[in-house]
């Protein structure tokens, strides 16, 4: 099947209209529920700002934070792992919950943070996070995808996923992403890429979609009337160029007063953040990323994305950045101690003496490899003797690894974001530098020059 390349003036701006944010906040407190935010690697809050983010799911701590906190990341990595170990995963996070929900006395709200090309086990895991976590008697759900997210240049015209590259908007299936050794995929189509992903669990002439056109002319109305006129078990996709379509969708999901309707909502970052009725906030500034000390700081590239090695040659032109390479032909069990000693000796004396790094694997990647590398880099940070004064770390497979085994990060703070799509979080006091800013970089966002941005900003520029 042929997939058109857009014009760039499809993404004209949405019809004006007053924000719908405050609706939507006042139908989130008319439910009462708790918002969780089930992230599929730890990149979900590249739209949020002060909003907690926890990375294990035992009962007594999800209820913890069922007491205190209206809305929570949970960063289940599921991403990271094959199908069925993902499948486990999800089926364990859904019976966690679930217990805490019963012990909090608190209503849940189960929204997915996925990805915006498409990559991750989206469907499966909805669907084992559901069985586990819903009565048996409950009716069954409504799933809805919602992948645009326009500040990393992905957006959903005619229920089509595009992305924005080299200034045209290319079918996702023609960029790199679908080409991802996990999670390849030949169709741009939404309701094609589902059939697909599912296996036939979906088929596309079933799914629905709601257009642009519907949802700027019909507005939150029409979007109620859409949503509950489907049957149980529907698929939907929704369009949109701006992060005000989303607002009107959420507003009419909320109006659909269909009984027993029930939404399960996979989207990316922005759809998050408006389901939450918060509003948008700016980059931080420097005075927000500050943290004491004299060492240098360090950043660590796990991501393969092509563009990832681009920004790391423009940083490495531009800053007085020192690279430290991780030689992937030094990872066999008989030298791999002996290598990581030496990346953590030579870092570790770089970073004391106030000299930026760059951590990074060699130039050879071979597909399969990312599980090594991973725990290779885990190790190097884990061993050093200098805290950094920053920890930025690019690629979200890797930034899941290094909060979780390398930094011990249970509980951590969202603060805001860096750069468009750029997260940052203040490390908790569990951890191995607590209030450690660390910034986590989707190995897929930014333009060749955001890299070196990034580390100007967390320098105090």
């Amino acid at each position: 099947m042929t997939e058109p390349h857009l014009p760039l003036d499809v993404l004209g701006p949405p019809l004006h209209h007053a924000s719908l944010l405050p609706a939507i906040r006042r139908a989130n407190a008319a439910a009462g529920a708790r918002i969780v935010v089930l992230d599929d690697d730890p990149l979900g809050g590249q739209c949020l700002h002060d909003v907690p983010v926890l990375t294990y799911w035992q009962p007594k701590v999800l209820q913890a934070e069922l007491e205190r906190s209206p809305m929570f990341l949970l960063v289940t990595n599921t991403r990271a792992l094959a199908r069925s170990e993902a499948i486990g995963r999800a089926a364990e996070v859904g019976r966690a919950l679930r217990e805490a929900t019963r012990a909090s006395g608190r209503t849940v709200t189960p929204v997915w943070r996925s990805d915006s090309t498409l990559r991750g086990h989206f469907y499966w895991e909805m669907q084992a996070f559901d069985a586990a976590f819903s009565p048996p008697s409950t009716s069954r759900p409504v799933y809805v995808f919602l992948p645009y997210f326009g500040d990393g240049g992905r957006y959903t015209v005619d229920a089509t996923q595009y992305v924005l590259q080299d200034g045209a908007l290319l079918p996702a299936a023609h960029t790199e992403f679908a080409r991802d050794p996990a999670f390849a995929y030949t169709r741009s189509y939404l309701p094609d890429w589902l059939e697909q992903h599912s296996e036939g669990r979906f088929r596309a002439p079933d799914v629905v979609s709601i257009p642009l056109a519907e949802l700027r002319t019909g507005g939150p109305t029409r979007v109620a009337e859409v949503l509950g006129s489907l049957p149980e078990g529907a698929a939907v996709i929704v369009d949109a160029t701006a992060d005000a379509d989303l607002e009107v969708f959420v507003a009419g999901m909320q109006m659909c007063d269909t009984p027993g309707r029930r939404f399960l909502c996979s989207g990316a970052a922005p759809f998050v953040r408006v389901r939450a009725g918060m509003d948008p906030r700016p980059p931080l500034a420097p005075y927000e990323l500050a943290s004491e000390g004299s060492t240098g700081g360090l950043t660590v590239i796990g991501s393969h994305a092509e563009r990832t090695g681009a920004q790391a040659e423009a940083l490495l032109a531009s800053s007085p950045v020192v690279r430290i390479e991780l030689d992937l032909a030094r990872l066999a069990p008989a030298q791999r101690a002996a290598e990581i000693a030496r990346l953590s000796q030579e870092a570790s004396r770089r970073l004391a003496a106030g000299e930026d790094v760059l951590l990074q694997p060699s130039p050879g990647y071979v597909p399969g490899a990312e599980a090594s590398i991973a725990d290779a880099l885990d190790a190097v940070i884990a061993a050093l003797e200098a805290r950094p004064r920053f920890l930025l770390v690019k690629g979200g497979t890797t930034a899941g690894h290094v909060a979780t085994r390398a930094l011990g990060i249970s509980r951590a703070l969202v603060l805001g974001q860096l750069l468009p799509g750029v997260p940052v979080w203040r490390l908790g006091d569990e951890s191995r530098w607590p209030g450690l800013p660390l910034a986590m970089f989707p190995g897929n966002v930014g333009t060749a020059e955001s890299l070196a941005e990034a580390l100007t900003l967390l320098r105090g520029g």
